[in-house]
């Protein structure tokens, strides 16, 4: 999938027009590999002021630290620069029903330690807009994360739909996974982060290796709008 995301001959379909940023849908080609992506470019996000340009950055290290962890709940996402538009992230599309995280809360019961995973991972990447209808069911029953793009700030920002399950102790495996981060983490993904960013990084890891459990909201901010 990597390779058909950084080589394959890409066809624009169309613009996603209830995104916050341009966002297009394309299809890639190469060989007898096909697929559907999502590319965002550079060139057409919002000015924000408490995160600078350059969105893909953080998209591409949200899915690398996904896949240092053994997580898998970011899809494949790479790097591309393609005209007119130039430099962006450009992610594998997530074939779904619609579904999103409420729905399937509420009737998928099975799916809930896959949710408390993605909670895990947005409180460690302070994800900072997590709406439900960013968390996708793919193909065998995988949850996948989308739109990481506000992750990695060095302030606590933590927004998301995902608490129900605040004060639930984090599964030993998942802090496992997480407590190298303390001392080190991958090149790869620092180099797309500033340098406060990465020690917040670490600071956040700590606090899940040393307080186990996941919080609960303190303010009406800590809700993304829309919740959908």
């Amino acid at each position: 999938m990597s390779e058909l995301l950084q080589k394959g001959a890409v066809e624009f379909l169309g613009q996603l027009t209830e995104s916050s940023n341009l966002t297009f849908l394309v299809d890639l080609t190469l060989g007898e590999d096909y697929c559907w992506g999502i590319f965002k470019p550079e060139a057409g996000e919002r000015y924000l002021h408490d995160f600078e340009a350059g969105l893909w950055k953080r998209e591409r290290a949200a899915y690398l630290l996904s896949e240092w962890l053994g997580w898998s709940v970011v899809p494949p996402t790479v790097v591309r620069e393609l005209e007119p538009l130039g430099v962006g992230s450009l992610q594998m599309y997530v074939d779904n029903d619609g579904s999103h995280y409420f729905p399937l809360y509420e009737t998928r019961a099975d799916l809930h330690p896959q949710f408390l995973r993605l909670a895990v991972f947005d409180l460690l990447v302070n994800n900072t807009d997590r709406k439900s209808g960013h968390v996708l069911l793919g193909a065998g029953d995988h949850v996948y994360g989308i739109d990481q793009g506000l992750c990695f700030h060095q302030d606590p920002k933590l927004r998301t739909v995902i608490w129900d399950f605040a004060h639930e102790t984090i599964p030993a495996e998942l802090v496992e996974a997480v407590e190298p981060l303390v001392d080190a983490v991958p090149e790869e993904v620092a180099s797309l982060l500033a340098p406060a960013e990465v020690a917040a990084l670490q600071s956040r890891a700590s606090r899940i290796v040393r307080l186990p459990w996941l919080p609960e909201p303190r303010s009406e901010y800590q809700f993304p709008w829309p919740l959908v």
